[in-house]
């Protein structure tokens, strides 16, 4: 059995615990490893080993730690084909999905390649007489990431390179589920002449995250999965005085217009509701009907749903792979049934799929429902499997309440033809990524990414402009050069005359 370990201080660790969690081919539904789990010394050993990679780290100018960056992202080109088929093995999604989740990935890496540029402060000259005033943003210290399974690079690299590009050293600890991407990232940046000690990798569970909350050297903690935990993770790093960015789970609405065009509508919620089979805190998991569209549009998503190709990730006619583990598969399986009880129409079901060569795969075919209500709990609660929820609404208006009152405000989408509308839509929607003929509005690399309400707990978005402003601190300074003899003393609050 193939036993995953951690990456630490610049090489592979076993570590202290005895805890090991399994890692399946969702889809063959067979085990294929063991991952090691980190106990609380694991991590405060980690910990250790990152700080004082920091002390030199941080002295280099951002120049050199560019250089290094721009190596990784040398190598990540080249052992793409591995990397990707990596997240295909223990995640199922399609190789094209990988790749494409790949590519998102990598796009912050360019990003962060232009970190001298983004790390410039602002010069004040003469704020008073003869007195200058200047800004710098410097490194916070130790920080640390904790991701979803659903991306093992997309998300990751949406935090590590901008962080050490910032002149910070990074604990990375995964999704047990599917942890090999991450040693991989952890090796290229090695080879890339990463030092030692600045990116780390630390597999584990609950006792892991508690011991990266309680360290008292970990200055910053981001985190991406479900809400509970990033209410979780939120309260616990900011009761223990560290910087934390906590995004929760979703429910996506997509506002499906009478005067849009309906084949382009449709086309963008196959792949915004069924991609990545679902297991994206973008996914479009809610069609909003808006008019008289509801009864075309549902006729002919039924007919695109009933079609889709499931098979595993490595099949290139396949558009949709397995869920990541059996008990997710049961969840998800679970919330068809929950929907079925509370009274919604069930246009396709996709419970009972079965492939021939796959038969213990974690597979569930495309679901749809008709008629759901917003009482329903399959339209208030994030399901993440492919299952998606038809809601009718009789105008626009009722269409931007029904949105803006969800818990959830992480992504939302608007198919018309109408210019006003799309405007109108994306200045009253309470969300943080709007898509106006978009149907996955997840911004480029150079822009940032967050939700509103309870997807994200904490002030600043993932990557981008608002990925350098988190993985550092302000500092202003302010100075005189006085020629001559000293001034007396001043006991009032200085003006800058």
């Amino acid at each position: 059995m193939n036993l995953i370990e951690h990456f630490i201080n610049g090489k592979i660790v076993k570590g202290s615990s005895k805890k090991k969690s399994k890692v399946f081919n969702p889809a063959a539904g067979e085990q294929t490893s063991e991952v090691n789990l980190a106990s609380k010394a694991d991590v405060d050993l980690t910990v250790q080993k990152a700080k004082l990679a920091f002390t030199d780290w941080s002295r280099k100018p951002p120049t050199q730690r560019a250089r290094i960056i721009f190596k990784f992202k040398e190598l990540i080109e080249k052992n793409s084909d591995e990397i990707i088929k990596l997240i295909v093995s223990e995640h199922g999604k399609i190789y094209e999905d990988a790749k494409g989740s790949l590519t998102r990935g990598l796009e912050v890496v360019e990003f962060t390649c232009g970190i001298p540029h983004l790390l410039k402060g602002e010069f004040a000259e003469n704020v008073g007489t003869d007195v200058d005033s200047w800004s710098v943003r410097q490194p916070l210290g130790v920080c640390a990431g904790i991701t979803p399974f659903n991306f093992p690079a997309m998300v990751p690299m949406w935090m590590f390179p901008i962080s050490i590009a910032c002149g910070n050293t990074f604990i990375l600890k995964p999704s047990e589920k599917d942890p090999s991407c991450s040693i991989k990232l952890a090796q290229l940046f090695k080879e890339a002449g990463l030092p030692d000690g600045v990116f780390n990798v630390v597999n584990g569970d609950k006792e892991a995250v508690d011991a990266l909350l309680m360290n008292k050297d970990v200055a910053a903690i981001s985190f991406v999965g479900s809400t509970p935990i990033a209410k979780y993770i939120y309260e616990n790093a900011a009761k223990n005085e560290k910087r934390v960015q906590a995004l929760g789970g979703a429910k996506n609405h997509c506002v499906v217009m009478p005067d849009c065009n309906l084949d382009q509508a449709i086309n963008g919620l196959m792949g915004a509701a069924y991609g990545s089979a679902g297991e994206r805190c973008m996914a479009q998991s809610v069609a909003v009907a808006v008019g008289k569209i509801g009864s075309p549009l549902v006729t002919k998503l039924a007919k695109k749903v009933e079609s889709l190709k499931v098979g595993p990730g490595l099949d290139k006619n396949s558009e949709m792979g397995p869920l990541v583990t059996k008990q997710h598969l049961e969840k998800v399986r679970g919330y068809v049934n929950l929907g079925v009880q509370e009274g919604a129409k069930l246009v396709v079901d996709g419970r009972n799929i079965k492939l021939k060569g796959y038969e213990k795969g974690f597979y569930i075919g495309g679901c749809l429902f008709d008629n759901v209500d917003k009482k329903m709990r399959i339209y208030k609660e994030e399901i993440f499997g492919p299952v998606l929820s038809v809601v009718r609404v009789k105008d626009f208006e009722s269409a931007v309440d029904l949105v803006n009152e969800h818990e959830f405000g992480n992504g939302t989408s608007i198919y018309t033809r109408d210019g006003d509308v799309g405007r109108t839509f994306a200045n009253k929607i309470k969300i943080g990524m709007v898509g106006i003929n978009i149907p996955i509005p997840v911004p480029v690399a150079y822009h940032s990414f967050g939700g509103w309400k309870r997807s994200l707990f904490g002030d600043q978005h993932m990557h981008g402009p608002e990925g350098v402003r988190f993985y550092t601190k302000l500092k202003t300074i302010t100075a005189k050069w006085p020629s001559g003899l000293r001034s007396d003393p001043e006991f009032v609050m200085p003006t800058m005359n």
